[in-house]
C-alpha cells in the first residue's frame, strides 16, 4: 500500500496482517504515516496504489477496489474512534442524536428497534441513560470519549480504528478507556487497529505492533518479542524515550538540563 502527497511518500510499500479480535498497534513519531495508514485502509483517504483485503460478512473484498457506493453497506463493520472526543462530536446534537445517527444512515427504520439499540450501547460504554438528551459540552473528556466509543459501536463492526483515542485524556481516565475498550473486545469479538504514539499504552493493550519511520514499516512483531529485543536502531530510540517510574534511575545528561539540574 501506499500514498503520496505531491509526490513526497507518506505511506510506501507497507505489509501486513491484522488478524480476528487480535489488537494491533501502529507506533512511530509524529510524521511517520501512522494516521494516513489507518484512513487509507478506513478509504477515509484513498491510497495511490496496493489492496487492502478485507473479510466481510460476505467474503474477501479488496477496500480499495470498491466505489464509493460500494462501500457503504461495508462501512457497518468498519467504524473510527477519533483522537479528540470534543472535535469529533456536532455539539449541537444531543448524544441520542449522536448515536443514532449511524443507524439511520444504515436504514433502520424503526425507531423502537433504534431506541433498544441505543439504550445497549449506553450501558456497554458505561453511560447513565438520562445522557441521551444532553450535549456534547456536558460531558468530561472521558465520558465524551464515551460517547465516541458508543457511535463507533452502535453498528456492531467486526473493526475498529482507534486513531490517537486516548491521547488526549488525563492518564487516570485513559486507564478508563483503555479497560472499557478491552471489555467491549472481549464482550464483542472486536479487532483493533490502534494507532499511538504512546508506547506504554501500546504494550498494555496490543497483541502485536508495526513499528513506522518515514512511512513505512521498519520493525513488526509479536508486543514482547519487539519491546524486550527490539531489531533496529530507530525502534531502540523509541522505546529509549519510555520514561522509567524508578525514581532511583539517575537522569540523563540531556534531561538534568531540561529539567535545570
Amino acid at each position: 500500500m501506499s500514498k503520496f502527497f505531491d509526490g513526497v511518500p507518506a505511506v510506501e510499500d507497507v505489509n501486513f496482517d491484522l488478524f480476528r479480535a487480535e489488537t494491533l498497534g501502529i507506533v512511530g513519531e509524529s510524521g511517520s504515516g501512522k494516521t494516513t495508514l489507518a484512513r487509507c485502509i478506513l478509504r477515509a483517504i484513498n491510497p495511490d496504489e496496493g489492496t487492502a483485503r478485507f473479510l466481510s460478512e460476505g467474503g474477501w473484498v479488496d477496500l480499495h477496489a470498491m466505489t464509493e457506493r460500494q462501500l457503504v453497506p461495508l462501512r457497518r463493520e468498519i467504524q473510527m474512534v477519533f483522537q479528540d472526543p470534543f472535535a469529533s462530536l456536532n455539539p449541537r446534537m444531543t448524544v441520542q442524536e449522536i448515536i443514532e445517527e449511524p443507524l439511520i444512515i444504515h436504514g433502520f427504520r424503526n425507531r423502537r428497534e433504534r431506541q433498544q439499540k441505543l439504550l445497549q450501547i449506553l450501558d456497554l460504554v458505561q453511560l447513565a441513560q438520562d445522557s441521551m438528551t444532553r450535549y456534547p459540552h456536558a460531558f468530561s473528556g472521558g465520558q465524551r470519549q464515551r460517547i465516541g466509543i458508543a457511535r463507533a459501536l452502535i453498528l456492531r463492526p467486526s473493526l475498529v480504528v482507534c486513531d490517537e483515542s486516548v491521547s488526549a485524556l488525563d492518564v487516570s481516565v485513559q486507564a478508563q478507556i483503555i479497560n472499557l475498550l478491552e471489555d467491549l473486545q472481549h464482550e464483542l469479538g472486536l479487532t483493533y487497529m490502534f494507532v499511538a504514539h504512546d508506547l506504554s499504552v501500546v504494550k498494555h493493550i496490543c497483541d502485536r505492533v508495526l513499528v513506522m519511520h518515514r512511512g513505512k514499516v521498519v520493525e513488526a512483531g509479536e508486543i514482547d518479542e519487539v519491546f524486550n529485543n527490539p531489531q533496529e536502531d530507530y525502534t531502540k530510540l523509541l522505546l529509549s524515550a519510555i520514561p522509567s517510574p524508578d525514581p532511583d534511575i539517575p537522569l540523563d545528561p540531556l534531561d538534568r538540563h531540561a529539567l535545570g539540574l
